[in-house]
Protein backbone atom coordinates (compact mmCIF):
# COMPACT_ATOMS: atom_id res chain seq x y z
CA UNK A 1 0.00 0.00 0.00
CA UNK A 2 1.57 3.02 -1.33
CA UNK A 3 0.83 6.77 -0.32
CA UNK A 4 -0.83 8.56 -3.14
CA UNK A 5 1.96 9.83 -5.20
CA UNK A 6 0.62 13.81 -4.77
CA UNK A 7 0.15 13.21 -1.13
CA UNK A 8 3.19 15.61 0.63
CA UNK A 9 2.43 17.03 3.98
CA UNK A 10 2.98 21.10 3.55
CA UNK A 11 1.97 22.81 7.04
CA UNK A 12 -0.40 25.62 6.44
CA UNK A 13 0.53 27.79 7.78
CA UNK A 14 4.44 27.01 7.40
CA UNK A 15 6.35 26.64 10.49
CA UNK A 16 8.91 28.57 10.68
CA UNK A 17 12.55 27.88 9.23
CA UNK A 18 11.51 24.86 7.02
CA UNK A 19 10.82 25.43 3.59
CA UNK A 20 9.08 28.50 3.78
CA UNK A 21 7.13 30.54 0.46
CA UNK A 22 10.31 27.85 -1.43
CA UNK A 23 7.40 24.83 -2.07
CA UNK A 24 10.78 22.56 -1.44
CA UNK A 25 8.63 20.58 0.78
CA UNK A 26 8.78 17.43 -0.66
CA UNK A 27 12.73 18.10 -1.22
CA UNK A 28 12.96 18.71 2.46
CA UNK A 29 11.49 15.41 3.00
CA UNK A 30 13.63 13.01 1.32
CA UNK A 31 16.68 14.78 2.60
CA UNK A 32 18.80 12.21 4.32
CA UNK A 33 19.89 15.26 6.56
CA UNK A 34 15.63 15.52 7.93
CA UNK A 35 15.83 12.48 9.00
CA UNK A 36 19.14 11.98 10.48
CA UNK A 37 20.00 8.55 11.54
CA UNK A 38 16.80 7.30 10.20
CA UNK A 39 17.66 7.78 6.69
CA UNK A 40 19.54 4.63 6.42
CA UNK A 41 16.39 2.49 6.96
CA UNK A 42 14.55 3.54 3.77
CA UNK A 43 14.53 0.49 1.60
CA UNK A 44 13.18 -3.11 1.54
CA UNK A 45 14.65 -5.32 4.18
CA UNK A 46 14.36 -9.35 4.54
CA UNK A 47 16.14 -11.87 6.54
CA UNK A 48 15.53 -15.08 9.17
CA UNK A 49 15.24 -14.74 12.79
CA UNK A 50 13.66 -16.15 16.38
CA UNK A 51 10.62 -15.49 17.98
CA UNK A 52 9.83 -16.60 21.60
CA UNK A 53 6.27 -15.40 23.17
CA UNK A 54 4.93 -17.12 26.76
CA UNK A 55 1.13 -17.19 25.80
CA UNK A 56 -1.42 -17.48 28.81
CA UNK A 57 -3.40 -20.70 28.90
CA UNK A 58 -7.11 -20.65 30.93
CA UNK A 59 -6.85 -23.97 32.94
CA UNK A 60 -6.94 -24.64 36.59
CA UNK A 61 -3.77 -26.20 36.27
CA UNK A 62 -1.06 -24.58 33.77
CA UNK A 63 -1.45 -20.64 33.13
CA UNK A 64 1.51 -20.68 30.51
CA UNK A 65 2.47 -22.34 27.05
CA UNK A 66 6.01 -21.34 25.86
CA UNK A 67 5.92 -20.75 21.90
CA UNK A 68 8.96 -20.97 19.98
CA UNK A 69 9.36 -20.36 15.84
CA UNK A 70 12.12 -19.83 13.76
CA UNK A 71 10.70 -16.97 11.63
CA UNK A 72 11.26 -15.38 7.84
CA UNK A 73 10.29 -11.89 7.81
CA UNK A 74 10.30 -8.84 5.54
CA UNK A 75 10.60 -4.99 6.86
CA UNK A 76 10.10 -1.99 4.10
CA UNK A 77 10.37 1.19 4.94
CA UNK A 78 9.42 4.44 2.89
CA UNK A 79 9.72 7.83 3.12
CA UNK A 80 6.98 10.75 4.00
CA UNK A 81 7.01 13.19 1.66
CA UNK A 82 6.82 16.84 3.45
CA UNK A 83 7.66 18.14 6.81
CA UNK A 84 4.97 16.45 9.28
CA UNK A 85 3.72 19.82 11.28
CA UNK A 86 3.09 19.59 15.49
CA UNK A 87 1.43 22.70 16.99
CA UNK A 88 2.96 23.50 20.40
CA UNK A 89 1.10 25.45 22.77
CA UNK A 90 3.83 26.13 25.63
CA UNK A 91 6.85 26.16 22.56
CA UNK A 92 6.59 27.13 19.29
CA UNK A 93 5.63 24.30 16.27
CA UNK A 94 8.25 21.91 15.40
CA UNK A 95 8.60 19.55 12.33
CA UNK A 96 9.15 16.20 12.47
CA UNK A 97 10.74 14.05 9.31
CA UNK A 98 9.62 10.29 8.79
CA UNK A 99 9.60 6.74 7.33
CA UNK A 100 6.39 4.63 7.32
CA UNK A 101 6.89 0.33 7.31
CA UNK A 102 5.28 -2.40 7.42
CA UNK A 103 6.62 -5.39 8.92
CA UNK A 104 5.62 -9.27 8.29
CA UNK A 105 6.81 -11.67 10.13
CA UNK A 106 5.95 -15.82 9.80
CA UNK A 107 7.13 -18.80 11.22
CA UNK A 108 9.77 -20.51 8.46
CA UNK A 109 8.99 -23.80 9.15
CA UNK A 110 5.16 -24.34 9.97
CA UNK A 111 4.23 -21.79 7.09
CA UNK A 112 1.80 -19.37 9.54
CA UNK A 113 1.88 -15.73 9.99
CA UNK A 114 2.72 -14.99 13.16
CA UNK A 115 2.83 -10.80 13.08
CA UNK A 116 1.57 -8.12 10.80
CA UNK A 117 2.44 -4.36 11.84
CA UNK A 118 2.10 -1.08 9.97
CA UNK A 119 3.72 1.96 11.86
CA UNK A 120 6.09 4.80 11.67
CA UNK A 121 9.57 6.22 12.52
CA UNK A 122 10.37 9.92 13.15
CA UNK A 123 13.13 12.03 13.85
CA UNK A 124 11.71 14.68 16.88
CA UNK A 125 14.31 18.15 16.46
CA UNK A 126 15.04 19.41 20.22
CA UNK A 127 12.65 21.02 22.07
CA UNK A 128 12.57 23.42 25.36
CA UNK A 129 9.16 22.51 26.71
CA UNK A 130 9.68 19.49 27.41
CA UNK A 131 13.22 20.06 27.50
CA UNK A 132 14.65 17.25 25.50
CA UNK A 133 17.87 16.64 22.71
CA UNK A 134 16.52 15.09 19.23
CA UNK A 135 14.83 12.51 19.12
CA UNK A 136 13.34 9.18 17.74
CA UNK A 137 9.91 7.87 17.77
CA UNK A 138 8.22 4.24 16.58
CA UNK A 139 4.81 4.46 16.40
CA UNK A 140 3.06 0.98 15.73
CA UNK A 141 -0.28 -0.95 15.82
CA UNK A 142 -0.29 -4.68 15.75
CA UNK A 143 -3.65 -6.45 14.85
CA UNK A 144 -3.69 -8.50 18.14
CA UNK A 145 -5.18 -5.75 19.78
CA UNK A 146 -2.08 -3.71 20.80
CA UNK A 147 -0.70 0.08 20.06
CA UNK A 148 3.23 1.38 20.99
CA UNK A 149 4.71 4.78 21.12
CA UNK A 150 8.40 4.22 21.98
CA UNK A 151 10.49 6.73 22.17
CA UNK A 152 14.75 7.07 22.39
CA UNK A 153 18.02 8.23 20.79
CA UNK A 154 20.38 6.74 18.19
CA UNK A 155 24.32 6.88 17.86
CA UNK A 156 26.82 6.14 14.87
CA UNK A 157 29.95 4.24 15.88
CA UNK A 158 32.92 2.88 13.61
CA UNK A 159 33.96 0.03 14.91
CA UNK A 160 36.79 -2.64 13.83
CA UNK A 161 34.67 -5.49 16.16
CA UNK A 162 31.20 -6.54 15.87
CA UNK A 163 28.18 -4.05 18.19
CA UNK A 164 27.86 -5.24 21.88
CA UNK A 165 24.45 -7.14 21.40
CA UNK A 166 24.06 -7.55 24.97
CA UNK A 167 22.44 -11.25 26.42
CA UNK A 168 18.41 -11.25 27.14
CA UNK A 169 16.43 -13.68 28.99
CA UNK A 170 12.93 -14.82 28.58
CA UNK A 171 12.69 -16.05 32.52
CA UNK A 172 9.65 -14.50 33.89
CA UNK A 173 9.44 -12.33 36.91
CA UNK A 174 7.24 -10.43 39.36
CA UNK A 175 5.99 -7.31 38.10
CA UNK A 176 7.50 -4.87 38.72
CA UNK A 177 10.13 -6.88 40.11
CA UNK A 178 12.87 -7.61 37.16
CA UNK A 179 15.24 -9.78 38.92
CA UNK A 180 12.20 -11.31 40.76
CA UNK A 181 12.97 -14.23 38.30
CA UNK A 182 11.04 -17.37 37.94
CA UNK A 183 12.40 -20.93 36.56
CA UNK A 184 9.67 -23.37 34.41
CA UNK A 185 10.16 -26.31 32.75
CA UNK A 186 8.56 -25.21 29.09
CA UNK A 187 12.54 -23.71 28.37
CA UNK A 188 14.37 -26.78 29.05
CA UNK A 189 13.87 -28.45 25.56
CA UNK A 190 15.28 -31.89 27.03
CA UNK A 191 11.93 -31.70 29.32
CA UNK A 192 9.16 -33.26 27.43
CA UNK A 193 6.04 -31.01 28.07
CA UNK A 194 2.56 -30.35 26.08
CA UNK A 195 2.78 -26.89 26.80
CA UNK A 196 5.45 -26.08 24.31
CA UNK A 197 5.73 -25.33 20.43
CA UNK A 198 5.62 -29.10 19.24
CA UNK A 199 8.61 -30.84 17.60
CA UNK A 200 7.47 -29.88 14.01
CA UNK A 201 7.76 -26.41 14.92
CA UNK A 202 11.23 -26.64 16.78
CA UNK A 203 13.49 -27.35 13.42
CA UNK A 204 16.69 -25.39 13.72
CA UNK A 205 16.03 -24.03 17.69
CA UNK A 206 18.45 -24.70 19.62
CA UNK A 207 18.96 -24.60 23.90
CA UNK A 208 21.07 -21.75 23.78
CA UNK A 209 18.99 -19.68 21.50
CA UNK A 210 16.04 -20.48 24.11
CA UNK A 211 18.41 -19.65 26.80
CA UNK A 212 19.62 -16.01 24.98
CA UNK A 213 17.34 -15.10 21.85
CA UNK A 214 19.98 -12.48 21.68
CA UNK A 215 22.99 -15.47 20.56
CA UNK A 216 20.94 -15.59 17.29
CA UNK A 217 21.94 -12.16 16.26
CA UNK A 218 25.53 -12.83 17.49
CA UNK A 219 25.71 -15.88 15.74
CA UNK A 220 24.82 -13.95 12.17
CA UNK A 221 27.65 -11.18 12.54
CA UNK A 222 30.58 -13.88 13.99
CA UNK A 223 32.11 -13.89 11.34
CA UNK A 224 31.27 -10.57 9.10
CA UNK A 225 33.67 -6.94 9.22
CA UNK A 226 31.23 -4.57 10.11
CA UNK A 227 32.74 -1.28 10.05
CA UNK A 228 30.26 0.62 10.87
CA UNK A 229 27.15 0.74 12.85
CA UNK A 230 23.97 3.10 13.49
CA UNK A 231 22.33 2.22 16.48
CA UNK A 232 18.59 3.30 16.97
CA UNK A 233 17.20 2.06 20.72
CA UNK A 234 13.19 3.34 21.71
CA UNK A 235 11.01 2.05 24.97
CA UNK A 236 8.01 2.95 25.82
CA UNK A 237 8.64 3.92 28.99
CA UNK A 238 9.29 7.38 30.03
CA UNK A 239 13.27 7.34 30.05
CA UNK A 240 15.15 8.26 28.28
CA UNK A 241 12.74 10.54 26.97
CA UNK A 242 9.97 11.66 28.50
CA UNK A 243 7.44 10.13 26.37
CA UNK A 244 5.55 6.97 24.76
CA UNK A 245 3.43 3.96 25.92
CA UNK A 246 1.41 0.88 25.64
CA UNK A 247 -2.45 0.91 24.73
CA UNK A 248 -4.23 -2.21 24.59
CA UNK A 249 -7.92 -3.41 23.54
CA UNK A 250 -10.12 -4.26 26.37
CA UNK A 251 -10.05 -8.14 25.90
CA UNK A 252 -5.97 -7.75 26.75
CA UNK A 253 -6.30 -5.07 29.48
CA UNK A 254 -8.84 -7.62 31.51
CA UNK A 255 -11.28 -6.59 34.33
CA UNK A 256 -11.66 -6.74 37.73
CA UNK A 257 -9.41 -9.99 38.35
CA UNK A 258 -6.30 -8.71 35.89
CA UNK A 259 -5.82 -8.91 32.88
CA UNK A 260 -5.59 -11.48 29.89
CA UNK A 261 -2.08 -10.53 28.61
CA UNK A 262 -1.67 -6.67 28.43
CA UNK A 263 1.70 -5.86 27.28
CA UNK A 264 2.98 -3.32 29.39
CA UNK A 265 6.03 -2.37 27.88
CA UNK A 266 7.97 -2.86 24.74
CA UNK A 267 11.71 -2.19 24.28
CA UNK A 268 13.97 -2.76 20.93
CA UNK A 269 17.16 -1.40 19.55
CA UNK A 270 17.80 -1.95 15.65
CA UNK A 271 21.36 -1.86 14.17
CA UNK A 272 22.07 -0.39 11.02
CA UNK A 273 25.67 -2.35 9.87
CA UNK A 274 28.04 -1.60 7.14
CA UNK A 275 30.11 -4.40 5.96
CA UNK A 276 33.42 -3.96 4.77
CA UNK A 277 33.18 -0.08 4.65
CA UNK A 278 30.45 -0.14 2.07
CA UNK A 279 28.89 2.86 1.35
CA UNK A 280 25.44 2.12 2.55
CA UNK A 281 24.28 0.10 5.10
CA UNK A 282 23.33 -3.61 3.48
CA UNK A 283 22.21 -5.65 6.82
CA UNK A 284 19.59 -4.57 9.54
CA UNK A 285 19.36 -6.21 13.25
CA UNK A 286 17.10 -5.97 15.85
CA UNK A 287 16.33 -7.25 19.05
CA UNK A 288 12.81 -6.32 20.97
CA UNK A 289 11.18 -7.27 23.98
CA UNK A 290 7.86 -6.85 25.33
CA UNK A 291 6.50 -7.66 28.74
CA UNK A 292 3.03 -9.17 28.63
CA UNK A 293 1.53 -8.86 31.89
CA UNK A 294 -0.68 -11.79 33.09
CA UNK A 295 -1.39 -14.42 36.11
CA UNK A 296 0.37 -12.27 38.40
CA UNK A 297 3.89 -12.10 36.57
CA UNK A 298 5.90 -10.57 33.48
CA UNK A 299 6.30 -12.87 30.60
CA UNK A 300 9.23 -11.22 28.06
CA UNK A 301 8.10 -11.95 24.67
CA UNK A 302 11.31 -11.45 22.63
CA UNK A 303 12.10 -10.92 18.81
CA UNK A 304 15.24 -11.05 17.01
CA UNK A 305 16.27 -10.45 13.43
CA UNK A 306 18.83 -10.23 11.33
CA UNK A 307 17.70 -8.79 7.09
CA UNK A 308 19.60 -7.53 4.89
CA UNK A 309 19.11 -5.17 2.10
CA UNK A 310 17.12 -6.00 -1.04
CA UNK A 311 15.90 -3.00 -2.81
Amino acid sequence: MDLAPDFVFKPLPPIDGVGEGDGQFAAAAVATTELGRLGGLAGKWAGTGFNVIWRPVSRPDQDRFLQLNVTKETLEFERIPGPIPNRGFLQGDINMFGLHYLQQISDKNLGSGLHFEPGIWARVPKTTNPKESVSIVRMATIPHGTSIVAQGNSNTSDETTVPAIPKVSIKPFGIGSPTDTIDFPEPNLKTPTAFRTPAAGLVGVTQQMVDDPNSVLRAAISKQKITSTIRLQVTTAHKPVLGGGTANTAFLAGGPDGPNAVAASVTSTFWLEKLDNEAQASQLQYTQTVLLDFAGLSWPHITVATLRRTA
